[in-house]
């Protein structure tokens, strides 16, 4: 009875983990697939696209036009921006997916939290990029602009650029998730908003540490990821304390 017993217990657990695996399967090929689909559809745009991402550094710069030093710059450029752009647009299918994976596996009350924070990251993520091209960029190039010396001709590679926003967009669209990852950490018990409180100076501090190793080297661009950043963990602490004590039905 007891071979019989787990014999059939053996079976359900290999049935369940390859009913897992075929979900998981499923759910990457719908993530890959909507980058892929939407970087198809932005691909035939790439000029007007491309013209839009660099605007802030054009407007500021000397003769607003950029160079491509390699045979291929061109083309490599504005497949990367087509791609980068992409994945940002599909984030909201990526991270549904995530949240769809694993929401079976969620308490009733564990779901309450889970749909808005999804929700909130996907919004804050935005944010950022936009704090990003429309903050951060027209300030960091004025700044750069400003700081070249009249001998010397500053005229960006297209590629050096497009890796260089991006890396930024992406940093600043992470930082704007420190609400979210505020509540989490108070959520799953790793910390407490008294604790957070209390963490407020190092945090201050470790802003700026951030910032002066994630962006790039003026002072600038640090500041504005740092300001923020602080901002956005007491946005959290507020958030976590909601969170906390809204009742659950």
């Amino acid at each position: 009875m007891s071979t019989s017993a787990d014999n059939q217990e053996e079976g359900l657990a290999e049935g369940t983990l390859m009913s897992h695996l075929v979900e998981l399967r499923n759910r990457l090929f719908i993530m890959f697939g909507s980058v892929f689909v939407v970087f198809l559809a932005l691909f035939p745009f790439s000029k007007p696209i491309f013209e839009f991402v660099s605007e802030p550094l054009r407007t500021v710069l000397p003769g607003g036009q950029l160079i491509a030093t390699g045979t291929a710059s061109p083309v490599i450029a504005t497949l990367k921006l087509s791609f980068y752009l992409a994945l940002m647009l599909a984030m909201p299918v990526v991270l549904y997916q995530v949240w769809a994976f694993v929401a079976p596996g969620l308490y009733k009350k564990e779901k309450h939290f889970a749909f808005p924070l999804l929700a909130s990251s996907i919004l804050l993520f935005y944010v950022g990029l936009a704090f990003a091209y429309f903050v951060v960029f027209p300030l960091i190039f004025k700044f750069v602009v400003a700081f070249t010396p009249e001998s010397v001709s500053y005229m960006p590679d297209i590629t050096d650029y497009i890796g260089f926003v991006m890396m930024l967009v992406l940093v600043f669209g992470l930082a704007f998730e420190t609400p979210v990852a505020t509540v989490l950490l108070v959520w799953t018990g790793i910390t407490s908003v008294e604790k957070l409180g209390t963490a407020r100076p190092y945090v201050f501090l470790g802003a700026f540490v951030v910032g002066m190793l994630l962006t790039p080297p003026d002072v600038i661009s640090q500041i504005m990821l740092a300001i923020p950043v602080y901002v956005l963990y007491e946005l959290g602490i507020i958030m976590a304390k909601l969170f906390k004590s809204r009742p659950v039905k």
